[in-house]
């Protein structure tokens, strides 16, 4: 008889946050959804830059899907009233081409 595989397993935190963790155990979903919370407030990513908007975009669309009632419909309006902007921008320089070739 042979010994079960080994199942993939998940990484619990980086070994950086110990310090801030000791105490935790790792198979605790609050301790490790409270290791990711770290692992967000300290990333370094690139500031004005595409790469670093979109990090900022990704941030944002992962945190509203965790979001739940007041703070997911706050997200949710934002997100409207962005769209809802761009569509007037967009609309109004079409006016504007449209105008000015005829």
């Amino acid at each position: 008889m042979t010994p079960p595989e080994p199942r993939h397993r998940e990484p619990h935190w980086a070994r950086r946050f110990d310090d801030e963790l000791v105490g935790l155990d790792p198979e605790d979903p609050e301790a490790r959804a409270f290791a990711q919370h770290l692992d967000r407030m300290q990333r370094d990513r690139p500031s004005f830059t595409v790469e670093g908007y979109l990090d900022g975009v990704k941030d944002f669309a992962e945190s509203a899907n965790r979001a739940q009632g007041g703070r997911y419909w706050a997200a949710v309006l934002v997100v409207v009233l962005l769209l809802v902007g761009v569509v007037w921008v967009v609309g109004n320089a079409l006016v504007f081409v449209l105008g000015t070739w005829s």
